[in-house]
């Protein structure tokens, strides 16, 4: 069972994500927050698998939430479920390190699937977000020669969310080799992160 924390200054949209949530087989809400302060101290007393964070709250937001969350060293994921998808709100959340970003208008399923990609590791990305992310040198052809096969292979797996030593075992190379190609693609295509990364191959057919 993967357990959830659900961080929102809405009553109501507590509630109805918890019966959401709870109504599923494999997923079940453990603690609720009103405001990213609360939010620490939850997270911290359940331990959760996955916390889903709203971004618009009194006092302190849900971007700061997550930043105290990772500087306590919380393991567990953050998903923001917002209504916000300008991108300096997205990069934001994903600098302070959030792993996913989705939407409220999201379908119920969505949410779930988003919840189950976080706890297997993966980077879930609402499709109406990711292309205020993309970088302007998107438009660069992935067929470039700038690009060596292989480092097109660690670009697809960046893509689908593995971490560096996930994708060294993938490969059968070390994780210094895999950072490596990860600064030559960074500077070939034109971006400066993993996220802007993920989002490049996907756009341009890699992923």
């Amino acid at each position: 069972m993967t357990t959830v924390v659900v961080v929102d200054d809405h009553r109501l949209v507590r509630a109805g994500l918890r019966t959401i949530i709870d109504a599923s087989d494999d997923l079940s809400v453990v603690g609720e927050a009103a405001d990213g302060a609360e939010a620490l101290g939850v997270v911290c007393a359940v331990e959760p698998d996955v916390v889903l964070m709203d971004l618009s709250m009194p006092g302190v937001d849900g971007v700061e939430a997550i930043r105290r969350l990772k500087a306590a060293g919380v393991p567990a994921p953050v998903v923001v479920l917002t209504s916000f998808a300008e991108a300096e709100r997205v990069r934001a959340a994903l600098e302070a390190g959030a792993v996913g970003y989705l939407l409220k208008d999201s379908e119920p399923r969505d949410v779930l699937d988003a919840v189950r990609a976080a706890s297997a590791g993966h980077a879930p990305l609402d499709p109406r977000v990711t292309r205020a992310l993309l970088p302007s040198s998107s438009q660069h052809a992935i067929g470039s020669p700038a690009l060596s096969g292989r480092e097109r292979e660690v670009l697809a797996q960046v893509a689908q969310g593995l971490a560096n030593k996930q994708i060294a075992r993938s490969l059968g190379i070390s994780e210094r080799t895999v950072k490596v190609h990860l600064g030559n693609v960074f500077r070939q295509i034109g971006v400066g992160d993993r996220t802007s990364a993920a989002l490049w191959a996907r756009d341009n057919g890699v992923a």
